[in-house]
């Protein structure tokens, strides 16, 4: 059977695009929908930053390199390509936005749309606060740029002299790093008037470059992406996390791999920063707006205008976990299965503060990848180790992008006298676990999280994820292999439980789908239901489509990356498939197996990407417990019914909404969210 594979940057822009349907949204609030802007806008960063960095790379091997089976650089001009068509319909987008904030009295205006009230507000704040933070920097023809930062954006400046031809240039670094980037003008009541940083900048361009004698000075935005791979020295001489450090440095030197700049930007201006920033005709460059960096639409002000948001959601208390309730208690009788962001994360806080004052705990392992800036579970492991518990983290340096935050965290935390176990060589731990050991009458009880996302309380508001706390001896026992894993990389146990990666996961899930494969050869019932962030590793997908096509009911929920082509023989066999975008991000990984009758069910932290099962330390736990299988497979049935939020995932990934007109609506996430408050508040009444 021959399966051909989707090329999974390719697809990833898809994805992308599913968030400027959402921007687009008239049903979404409108600030909600500019923020789905500012995240569009903050993944193609990283995207360009990590994804486009390494087909670069690629491509400079030579023309026999091939990623997938194609030319690195043909697929490289392949997302210029629909970058720039999404970069208009983004534009379009943001207009129609624009159009809707001023139904709600909101108006975002520039420097030369100021009445005279707001020039002299413009003109205080500028002197006040923006003027001592901005350092311009003169372009001059021998001396080099100085690394420009890429999460930062500049304004390049043209300086035209009186009784000169010559025109000078120069850069400003717009300081949204300590500003923020929206200001907020005085305004008619029931009106909100708001202004770009960079535009109370331009409004001023004559205060700052006066000492020229100019007659005209301008200035256009530009911002640049750098390559984000780190290159990590493997001497045997310098520490791990040395090396991760040294790496992070050589990082702010990265070559760029775009260029973003206004389009009315003078050429002249354009081929100077080509010239300075060494980029070559090769390079991506792309001609936008008036505006870059929209990430930060992200934290667009709130404006106490209630209705222009999403009604909130607030966290349930779990039926289980009432304040005051024993935690250790109730798990030793029962498991415990936790949804984010449905259910508080304090529940698992509460759970790290308890073990830290509990005289009975001895121990407390946790992987960590990334955490809140002001950590509450972080807190908590210092208060154990302070209290004379023995606490081991093993901190993965290289969760990208959070480098330096996994390092200061580790510094602090050994100074705490916190052991700390700096990832494992060869492998990135990607893998969410946990394990508390506790000695009562002589006799040592384990207790443990495995989990699908981070342990962050920030993120835990926001991603869609699930926490399954555990005394089940034969789970914890495999999740103390683990850690032993960790401290003794020689000892590779077997695991009868945990689906572990690199070693054992990928060989389970292929038996998992073989046996789904017999039993539709036999006219047993046979599903394959997955739900996961990323499909692309191609064996899998290759045993997923034998499995449909010996009459498996395989079926698919893939938020992000999809090298799956659904329909995908001649005969016109196909997955069902969807993706799903709304208020909350989908970030858990569910699969179901049918088994025989006797459903299998795995939460897990891997996506099905090569990366994951081969090159990472990921697990995926079995729930045995019926009442919270009967809770997973609740959020599948609802997820599958959307036709609200649900893309079809098809061959061309247009994205079309599964909706129907004689369907009344149904939108999973809020839907889940009654079921949950629904079950455990009655719970609670009772």
């Amino acid at each position: 059977m021959k399966t051909h594979i989707r090329n999974k940057e390719l697809s990833w822009l898809s994805f992308n695009e599913r968030l400027l349907q959402e921007a687009d949204k008239k049903e979404v609030p409108v600030i909600e929908r500019i923020k789905f802007l500012g995240i569009y806008s903050n993944n193609l960063d990283e995207f360009f930053r990590v994804r486009v960095a390494i087909l670069r790379r690629l491509a400079m091997l030579g023309k026999h390199t091939k990623i997938e089976g194609n030319d690195p650089k043909e697929i490289i001009k392949l997302i210029e390509e629909r970058v720039k068509k999404l970069s208009i319909r983004f534009a379009h987008v943001y207009k129609n936005i624009l159009k809707d904030l001023e139904k709600e009295n909101i108006f975002l205006i520039n420097e030369k749309e100021l009445n005279e009230p707001q020039k002299e507000f413009v003109e205080r704040y500028f002197f006040d606060t923006v003027r001592p933070r901005i350092h311009p920097l003169i372009l001059k023809k021998n001396i080099p740029l100085p690394d420009l930062k890429d999460d930062a954006f500049y304004l390049g400046v043209l300086i035209a002299r009186k009784g000169s031809e010559s025109n000078r240039y120069a850069l400003i670094e717009v300081p949204t790093d300590i500003l923020p980037r929206f200001i907020e003008l005085p305004a008619k009541e029931g009106e909100h008037v708001l202004m770009m940083l960079e535009d109370a900048i331009r409004a001023h361009l004559l205060d700052i470059f006066y000492m020229f004698d100019p007659k005209k000075v301008e200035a256009y935005t530009f911002k640049l992406t750098r390559d984000a791979e780190l290159d990590i020295n493997d001497d045997v001489d310098i520490s791990y996390k040395k090396a991760v450090e040294e790496g992070l440095e050589r990082r702010k030197m990265a070559q760029p791999v775009r260029l973003v700049y206004d389009a009315n930007m003078p050429a002249k201006l354009v081929s100077i920063l080509e010239e300075k920033l060494h980029y070559g005709k090769n390079d991506t460059k792309i001609a936008g707006g008036r505006y870059h960096n929209s990430k930060d639409f992200v934290n667009f002000p709130n404006l106490n205008k209630k209705h222009l948001f999403y009604k909130p959601l607030p966290p349930v208390t779990h039926k289980d976990l009432p304040r005051g309730k024993y935690i250790q208690g109730v798990i030793r009788k029962k498991d415990i299965l936790l949804h984010f962001p449905y259910h508080s994360f304090n529940h698992f806080i509460d759970l790290l503060r308890e073990a830290a004052i509990d005289s009975d705990v001895k121990e407390i392992k946790i992987t960590i990848y990334r955490v809140a800036l002001q950590s509450s579970v972080m807190g908590a492991l210092i208060n154990a180790a302070r209290n004379g518990k023995k606490v081991t983290v093993l901190m993965e340096l290289r969760a990208r992008f959070d480098e330096q935050a996994n390092i200061e965290w580790s510094d602090r935390l050994r100074k705490e006298g916190v052991q700390i176990i700096y990832g494992v060589e060869g492998f990135k731990v990607h893998a969410k676990l946990v394990l508390i050991t506790k000695q009562v009458d002589g006799k040592t009880k384990h207790y443990g999280c495995v989990g699908t996302g981070n342990y962050n309380e920030e993120t835990a508001t926001l991603f869609s994820d699930h926490l399954l706390f555990t005394s089940k001896p034969e789970i914890t026992r495999e999740i103390s292999s683990v850690f032993e894993f960790f401290e003794r990389n020689y000892r590779i146990k077997r695991y009868r439980h945990l689906l572990f990666s690199p070693f054992f996961m990928r060989n389970r899930l292929t038996r998992l789908i073989n046996t789904e494969i017999r039993n539709a050869k036999e006219n047993k019932p046979a599903y394959i239901y997955i739900k996961v962030n990323n499909l692309v590793d191609g064996p899998l997908i290759k045993k997923l489509c034998e499995a449909k096509k010996k009459g498996v009911d395989v079926r698919l929920n893939v938020r992000g990356m999809f090298s799956l082509y659904p329909t995908f023989d001649k005969k016109g066999t196909t997955i069902p498939s969807i993706g799903l975008i709304d208020r909350f991000l989908e970030h858990s990984r569910m699969m179901f197996f049918c088994n025989g009758g006797d459903e299998k069910i795995y939460i897990s932290s891997a996506d099905l990407m090569a990366r994951n099962l081969d090159r990472r330390v990921e697990s995926a736990v079995p729930v045995y417990d019926e009442e919270l299988k009967r809770e997973l497979r609740t959020l599948w049935d609802y997820q599958w019914r959307d036709n609200t939020s649900a893309r079809i995932l098809n061959n061309k990934l247009d994205n079309k909404l599964r909706n129907s007109p004689d369907e009344p609506k149904f939108r999973s996430q809020v839907e889940f969210y009654h079921y949950i408050k629904q079950r455990h508040s009655t719970a609670q009444k009772k």
